[in-house]
């Protein structure tokens, strides 16, 4: 039901072919912009302890390997390799997607006009709901990437922007066990709202300065 929020216990995120000539295609959003999106996506995933899918195409003969700071975060998963532009069409990665016990898949892919809507069209087409993170995804040109958007949309799959999944999984900021992580990605990854966090704890509420690096972040 699109009206339920997600939660790290309703919801599986699914990285689709994150691969550097899939990387090279994208046009329609700054690439370092994109880049910066899919990681903090795939540590929202990694702090709240969701289900995560990885998916690769071709990697050997045109696409190259997955993103290493993608698989850095998970790096006790090998992506599931296929040869179909369409992953549903993949038994394994159908197989991955259904032993994750979730209805709700918050995806994002390269291209958003293929690696994204084919499978997403499938997924709904297959009973499962589609959250789709459309500043995770890139496509060969703005035209293309929002053409495919308004499909998917059209078919039933809700989009959604990379900052809103993290903080509806958080969405209450008494939930300390992940606090401090939520609030380090925020700084890292989060722009503006980043510096706004970093300002408030040590100009308002007396904090050290932040030393990023001998944090270990």
């Amino acid at each position: 039901m699109k009206t339920e929020l997600l939660n790290p216990a309703n919801s599986a995120v699914i990285f689709i072919d994150f691969q550097p000539q899939m990387t090279f295609g994208v046009a329609n959003i700054d690439r370092q912009a994109l880049f910066n999106n899919v990681i903090l996506l795939a540590k929202s995933a990694k702090i709240f302890k969701v289900p995560t899918i990885l998916t690769t195409v071709e990697t050997k003969s045109f696409s190259g390997n997955m993103w290493p700071q993608l698989l850095d975060i998970f790096p006790d998963q090998e992506p599931i390799e296929r040869s179909s532009m369409n992953s549903w069409e993949d038994e394994k990665f159908v197989a991955a997607v259904k032993a994750t016990g979730r209805k709700k898949l918050i995806m994002a892919a390269l291209w958003t006009e293929v690696c994204l809507a084919f499978p997403a069209l499938e997924a709904m087409k297959a009973g499962f709901e589609v959250y789709a993170v459309e500043d995770a995804s890139g496509g060969t040109s703005l035209t293309a990437h929002n053409a495919a958007m308004r499909r998917i949309e059209q078919a039933g799959a809700a989009p959604m922007t990379t900052i809103q999944v993290l903080l509806e999984y958080q969405r209450d900021w008494a939930r300390k066990d992940t606090y401090n992580d939520v609030m380090a990605a925020v700084k890292e990854h989060c722009g503006a709202y980043g510096q706004g966090v970093e300002y408030a704890y040590t100009m308002v509420h007396g904090a050290p300065a932040s030393r990023i690096g001998a944090a270990g972040h």
